[in-house]
């Protein structure tokens, strides 16, 4: 089974030395065959995560069957973040396997159990997101504010929007955003500057 280990580590006065280490001797254990390692340090609530970007590629073209990392909080930005990314490598028939703690190991009933809980929930996040939306919209409107397409907006934009947001929320940079999806940057930026405004009526 190929393989491919990720490391990461908050700040620059930490080191992937060790998990690193742990992990080649998990792999070695294991029986899998490691295709490389990708490390990088930085927060788990930043945005760009370039080599973790990089295992996802690979992923998405069937070129390994799994990645091992630590935990699964070596992984995951958010919550909401973890959901998507297991649903895209479950969707491209990839584990993502933990050393310690849960194992997302769609070769085991356990990973293909937690498969079905996770999109559940990410089901019902989603459900609760259109909710937020729906209501913001609403009292937004008995306030009096404007609402609808904006002359000048583009339709492909619109269409692609969802599509921008779930790959901000996996850690895409809005280059490589911009780049898979054939649009330019500024229309990235835009798409995220008003679903970020959107949310902000919510509050009000």
């Amino acid at each position: 089974m190929k393989i491919a280990i990720y490391c990461r580590v908050s700040t620059s006065d930490q080191s992937c030395s060790r998990q690193e280490r742990d992990l080649l001797d998990y792999a070695h254990q294991a029986g899998y065959e490691v295709v490389g390692i990708w490390k990088e340090t930085v927060s788990g609530v930043k945005s760009q995560h370039q080599e973790r970007n990089k295992v996802m590629e690979l992923a998405q073209h069937r070129q390994i069957r799994g990645i091992l990392v630590t935990e699964l909080t070596r992984w995951g930005r958010s919550t909401l973040d973890l959901i998507y990314t297991l649903q895209d490598l479950s969707h491209w028939g990839v584990s993502l396997i933990a050393q310690t703690g849960i194992q997302f190991d769609l070769d085991t009933p356990q990973g293909k159990l937690i498969a079905s809980i996770m999109a559940s929930i990410a089901e019902f996040e989603r459900d609760l997101v259109r909710e937020r939306v729906r209501s913001g919209l609403a009292d937004a409107k008995a306030k009096g504010k404007i609402l609808g397409r904006r002359p000048g907006q583009r339709i492909k934009s619109d269409r692609l929007a969802p599509q921008v947001l779930k790959m901000v929320a996996q850690g895409y940079s809005y280059r490589s955003i911009a780049e898979k999806l054939h649009l330019s940057k500024t229309t990235v930026c835009v798409i995220i500057k008003r679903h970020r405004s959107l949310m902000n009526v919510e509050q009000f």
